[in-house]
């Protein structure tokens, strides 16, 4: 204890008083480069990148047949359900019968067409004669009158017939798009895979009615592509960009690396939180897995010292220069700490000598016998 207490007060004593005395041993390190990385702690979960849902097209019919369950890979166009679907062909059938008796209904339409076309040219024709014959006054005015009267009957039933035709024909179209509608839900009683990818979650079971629980029959996580959402502070939200490196570890798989890939621009009012989506790259990726890590948002080479080697008082930063065996105080610009290093952004050279511990018992003018750091 008594030599402790010489030691402190020694390391007290003015620069003059320290003159013809032994000088007190200080821990030095050099300014040297290195690697200065910060980084965002980060914590969330294993989520599909793309979750697909399969919903029938029809409603309101039986499932006949299950064909993949959780777990199985499909590829885009894969069959993965079927409904009953005798209803439906009926329905085509149907469809097909109105189609035909649309087109049935066309052909009258045009035939009745030509014998209306037919009686309007000879109501025509003789209409014409009466005229002739009551300008040559062998005929009555009341014989052009009748033979008036009915060329008009005539050509108004053509116009009648004429609308048949086209009345007919929107029929035939109307049938068209009803066989073509009933073709369409004939062909989704056959459930297909819209995409490639992982089955995550199936919901229909043989005999239940499709569409009657509102639920998706099937939930595809598209190309199998799981990722980790995670949520960071608002404060350092900021600080993130696309592509930002990461080291994430994931429950029973150990520590994976990723790198962001989407960053939300909304933040939770409720929490102060924002979201990110980060690409991650192992085997035996699950949704729902927890998974936390950090996010790298700088790294760089810059000139460095030890952690505790940088002091501060109301002047601000500063360190504790040698030069020969004399102390010179030094403000400096101190950045990032990692690793036991502090950044030295201004101040100092790469190679300049400070004191790296204790530098608070000392003061500027202080001489010392140096001792590096081992």
């Amino acid at each position: 204890m008594m030599r402790l207490a010489l030691l402190l007060v020694s390391l007290a004593l003015p620069a003059q008083a320290q003159q013809g005395a032994i000088l007190p041993v200080a821990t030095v390190a050099p300014v040297i480069r290195a690697e200065i990385v910060e980084q965002i702690p980060v914590a969330g979960s294993l989520v599909p990148r793309n979750e697909v849902l399969v919903v029938p097209q029809v409603n309101g019919y039986p499932i006949e047949a299950l064909l993949v369950d959780i777990g199985d890979t499909v590829a885009a166009g894969d069959v993965m359900a079927r409904l009953d679907s005798r209803t439906l062909q009926a329905q085509v059938m149907q469809a097909e019968a109105e189609l035909v008796r649309a087109n049935a209904a066309v052909d009258q339409a045009r035939s009745q067409i030509d014998s209306a076309a037919a009686t309007a040219d000879q109501t025509s024709a003789a209409r014409t004669r009466s005229q002739t014959l009551l300008d040559n006054g062998t005929t009555t005015q009341a014989l052009l009158d009748q033979a008036v009267a009915a060329d008009l009957t005539a050509q108004a039933a053509l116009r009648t017939a004429r609308d048949g035709l086209r009345v007919a024909q929107a029929q035939v179209q109307q049938a068209q798009a009803a066989r073509d509608i009933a073709m369409l839900n004939l062909g989704n009683a056959t459930i297909r895979a819209s995409v490639a990818g992982i089955v995550s979650a199936r919901s229909g079971q043989v005999g239940a009615i499709a569409g009657s629980t509102g639920e998706p029959l099937f939930r595809l996580i598209e190309d199998g592509v799981i990722e980790v959402e995670a949520e960071v502070i608002e404060t350092a939200l900021g600080q993130v960009s696309a592509g930002d490196t990461a080291q994430m570890s994931v429950a029973g798989i150990g520590i994976v690396p990723g790198s962001v890939r989407r960053i939300s621009p909304t933040v939770n009012a409720a929490n102060r939180l924002g979201t990110i989506r980060i690409s991650v790259d192992a085997e035996g990726l699950r949704t729902g897995l927890f998974a936390s890590g950090w996010i790298v948002t700088t790294q760089r080479e810059s000139s460095t010292v030890p952690t505790t080697a940088v002091l501060t008082d109301a002047e601000g930063d500063y360190v504790l220069k040698l030069d020969g065996d004399t102390l010179l105080r030094t403000p400096v610009t101190a950045g990032l700490i990692w690793n036991g290093r502090r950044e030295v952004l201004n101040g100092l050279a790469d190679g300049d000598i400070v004191v790296a511990r204790a530098g608070a018992f000392f003061a500027n003018g202080d001489r010392i016998t140096p001792q590096e750091v081992e």
